[in-house]
C-alpha cells in the first residue's frame, strides 16, 4: 500500500505571509462597496416601458442620477404585483433600491414630461438628483493614498530587514552595523603557513601572535601582555593578506576579515558605528582575531586637509578605532592585525606601541624566497623535465609573490596556446618577457633602417655589458618589438645588499652603450635612447644627492625619508649648480667610455649586430662565441655560491 503523503523535507510549505491579510482586506472593501450597490438588481428598461409604470402610479420615487440616468422607485404596496415579482426575487434585490433604471437622454425634455404626467394623471410620485461616481472612479481617487500606503510599508519592511536581498549593513537600520566576514569553526580557511612561502621573518612574527591566542599562559606566566596589534607594511603583491589568510587558517579562534574602506559611508557616523560593532562582536567571542587591509583608506594622518570641514567622516572613524584599540575598558583578547602599503601617511597615533605594537615588514622575495614561491605555485602546474626554477628564480629580481604567480599562469598559458602537453622552460621565459615587456607586436612595420638601427642599439648595450666587470651578466637580445619597446636586453642582475660607486658607473655605462653605438656606426643619434637616459640620470642623481658617493659634493645626503621637504630645496643655487655639472660631467663621462669600449671591440659589435639582423633573438650563447668568456665570470661565480652557501647555512 503506498503513502501518497508528501515526504520530502525540501517541499515549499505554506507560510504565512502578511500580505494575505491585505488582500483579504481589499477584497472586502470590494465586496461591501458592490453590495451597497442597489444598482445591481435594477432592471433597464425603454421609453414605453417607463411611461407605462409612471401612468400606473406604481412609482413612489424618480431619483435622477447625474443628469442622465432615473431610478425608478416602487411604492412598497405595489411590489407585490406579478409584473414586478421577477425582479424582486433576485437574489440582488433589497428593499429600499431602486427597481428600474432608465436613461432618459435630456433633461430639460424628460423634466417637462414628468410634469405633464404629473398634472394629467394626478400622480403622487416624488423627483430628486443626485451625483454619483462608478467603483472605478472611486478607486482612481483613492489611488494617490493607496500608492503611498504601499510605498510606506514597502520602506518598513526593506528597513526592518523582512524584504529579500537585506543582509547585515544593507538595510537602513542594519546601515552601521560591521560588515566584516567571519570565519569561525564552521567557516574554516583552508589557506595555511605551508601555503605562505619565503616570508620566513614575517612568519614567525604572526606565529607567536597565533601561539599566543592558543596558549596564552606560556606567554603570561612571565607578566606579558598580549599584544594589541600587528601591522603588515611591505609592496603590493608580497603577501600581506595572504599571510592573514593563513593566519586565519592556523589560529583556531574567530577571525573577522574586511577592508578598510568598508568604514567608509556617505552617512555621517556610519563609519564609527561600524568600528564599535565590530570589536563587539570580536570581544563576544574572544579571544579572536580583526584583520583590517589597506587600513591607510581610514587610518590616515589627521588635520592635513583641514579644508575638507570641520565633521571629517574618516576622522571620526580613526578616531573611534583608535579608542577601541587602546582606550578604557579595552582589557579583551582581541588582536588587530593590518596591511598596508603605504605606511608612511598612516597616523602617528595609530602606530605608536599599545595599539600597533608591531610592524612587520614584509619585503620583495630575495632569490632562495622566489624558489619557494615557484615550488609553492607550480604545484597544480604539469612541467616538463627542462624547467630549471633556480634559474627562473634569478631571472626574476624584483618579482613580488604575485607577479610570480601571475608568471606562472602565464606559462601554462602560453602552453595551452601552442597546443603543448606540458609546460617547458622555454613557456616560463616568455611569459617572463611577455609581463616585463608586454605583448609581443608581430604587426609592427618597422623600415630596414629603423630596424638596423634598433639592432646595433640593443649590440651596443650587449657588448658594454659583457666587458665590464660588475656589469649585470646578459641572457638574452631582442628586436622583437614588445609593447612600447621596440627592443630590448634581459640581464641576470646581481642582488646585493650594498652597492658601490663603482658598480653603479659599470651599471650606467652599460646602460649608455646603446646610444653610443648609434653615434659610433652612424654618426647620428635617435630618440630610442630615452629609457636609458632617464635611468641614467636618475642613478646620477642618487650617486650625488642621495648616497653622497661623489667627492665634489661630498659626503652629504639631501634625501629626507619623511617626505616632509617634498615642495622645499635644501640645498641653494650654487650647491645646485654644481650638483647639474656633476650629474652632466658623470654621464657624459660614462658616455664617452661607452664609446671607447665599442671602438675597441668594433668588429665584434658589427658582427653581434649583424647576427641580430638576421635572428632577431640571440642568447649568452652566441655572446660567447663572438667575445669568448667574460674574463671575471669565474669570480662572479665564485661570489654566488658563497652567497647561497651562507644563506644555506643561515637557514
Amino acid at each position: 500500500m503506498s503513502d501518497n503523503k508528501n515526504t520530502n523535507p525540501n517541499a515549499p510549505k505554506l507560510k504565512f505571509n502578511m500580505y494575505w491579510i491585505y488582500g483579504i482586506i481589499l477584497i472586502a472593501f470590494i465586496g461591501i462597496s458592490f453590495l451597497n450597490n442597489g444598482v445591481l438588481s435594477a432592471k433597464k428598461i425603454s421609453t414605453n416601458k417607463f411611461f407605462e409604470i409612471l401612468e400606473s402610479n406604481d412609482i413612489a420615487k424618480i431619483l435622477i442620477i447625474n443628469k442622465n440616468i432615473a431610478e425608478v422607485y416602487i411604492k412598497p404596496e405595489s411590489l407585490d404585483k406579478e409584473k414586478y415579482k421577477s425582479i424582486t426575487n433576485s437574489a440582488f434585490f433589497r428593499k429600499g433600491s431602486p427597481l428600474y433604471e432608465y436613461n432618459f437622454g435630456d433633461l430639460q425634455n424628460f423634466e417637462n414630461r414628468l410634469m405633464n404626467y404629473k398634472e394629467r394623471y394626478d400622480l403622487d410620485f416624488d423627483t430628486n438628483s443626485d451625483s454619483r461616481g462608478s467603483f472605478l472612479d472611486s478607486v482612481i481617487s483613492f489611488l494617490p493614498f493607496i500608492l503611498l500606503i504601499a510605498i510606506w510599508i514597502f520602506f518598513m519592511r526593506r528597513m526592518s530587514g523582512a524584504g529579500s536581498g537585506g543582509g547585515a549593513g544593507g538595510q537602513i537600520f542594519n546601515i552601521g552595523k560591521s560588515k566584516a566576514r567571519l570565519f569561525d569553526k564552521n567557516t574554516k580557511v583552508k589557506t595555511s603557513f605551508k601555503d605562505v612561502a619565503g616570508l620566513e621573518g614575517a612568519k614567525e612574527e604572526v606565529q607567536e601572535i597565533v601561539d599566543f591566542l592558543k596558549s596564552p599562559e606560556k606567554y603570561t606566566a612571565l607578566g606579558g601582555k598580549i599584544p594589541k596589534g600587528a601591522l603588515l607594511v611591505g609592496p603590493p603583491g608580497t603577501g600581506k593578506t595572504l599571510l592573514a589568510k593563513a593566519v586565519a587558517g592556523e589560529a583556531g579562534v574567530p577571525f573577522f576579515s574586511l577592508s578598510g574602506s568598508d568604514f567608509v559611508e556617505m552617512f555621517v557616523g556610519v563609519g564609527a558605528s561600524r568600528v564599535r560593532d565590530l570589536f563587539k562582536q570580536a570581544q563576544q567571542k574572544a579571544p579572536s582575531i580583526i584583520f583590517i587591509d589597506e587600513i591607510d583608506a581610514i587610518g590616515r594622518a589627521r588635520g592635513k586637509n583641514s579644508m575638507t570641514g570641520g565633521n571629517d567622516e574618516r576622522e571620526n572613524t580613526l578616531n573611534q578605532l583608535l579608542t577601541e584599540m587602546d582606550g578604557f575598558g579595552t582589557d579583551t583578547n582581541v588582536i588587530v592585525l593590518a596591511a598596508t602599503n603605504r605606511a608612511d601617511v598612516l597616523d602617528k597615533a595609530l602606530m605608536r606601541a599599545g595599539r600597533f605594537d608591531r610592524q612587520v615588514y614584509v619585503d620583495l622575495p630575495d632569490l632562495n624566497e622566489r624558489k619557494a614561491i615557484f615550488e609553492v605555485h607550480i604545484k597544480t602546474l604539469k612541467l616538463a623535465k627542462d624547467v630549471n626554477l633556480e634559474f627562473l628564480a634569478q631571472q626574476t629580481p624584483g618579482f613580488s609573490g604575485a607577479d610570480i604567480a601571475n608568471m606562472c599562469n602565464e606559462a601554462a598559458l602560453n602552453a595551452a596556446r601552442k597546443d603543448k602537453k606540458s609546460i617547458h622552460h622555454q613557456d616560463f621565459l616568455d611569459a617572463v618577457d611577455r609581463i616585463i615587456g608586454g605583448l609581443e607586436k608581430k604587426n609592427k612595420v618597422i623600415t630596414p633602417k629603423e630596424k638596423k638601427t634598433i639592432a646595433y642599439h640593443e649590440a651596443g648595450h650587449a657588448t658594454v655589458s659583457w666587458m665590464l666587470e660588475h656589469a649585470a651578466p646578459l641572457v638574452k637580445v631582442t628586436i622583437v618589438p614588445r609593447g612600447q619597446s621596440l627592443g630590448a636586453a634581459w640581464y641576470l642582475p646581481a642582488e646585493r645588499m650594498i652597492v658601490q660607486t663603482e658598480q653603479m658607473l659599470d651599471e650606467m655605462c652599460a646602460t649608455l652603450g646603446g646610444r653610443a653605438a648609434e653615434k659610433l656606426m652612424f654618426n647620428k643619434i635617435s630618440t630610442g635612447a630615452l629609457n636609458d637616459l632617464e635611468k641614467v640620470t636618475k642613478q646620477a642623481r642618487a650617486i650625488v644627492t642621495i648616497y653622497g658617493l661623489n667627492d665634489k659634493v661630498g659626503n652629504i645626503t639631501y634625501y629626507d625619508s619623511s617626505g616632509m621637504d617634498s615642495f622645499v630645496k635644501p640645498y641653494s643655487e650654487e650647491t645646485a649648480k654644481t650638483i647639474d655639472e656633476e650629474i652632466r660631467n658623470m654621464v657624459e663621462a660614462q658616455y664617452q667610455r661607452a664609446i671607447k669600449i665599442l671602438g675597441d671591440n668594433k668588429d665584434k659589435l658589427i658582427t653581434l649586430a649583424e647576427l641580430l639582423l638576421e635572428k632577431e633573438v640571440i642568447f649568452k650563447d652566441d655572446l660567447e662565441r663572438i667575445f669568448g668568456k667574460r674574463p671575471f665570470e669565474e669570480e662572479l661565480l665564485k661570489e654566488r655560491e658563497d652567497s647561497k652557501e651562507e644563506a644555506t647555512e643561515a637557514n
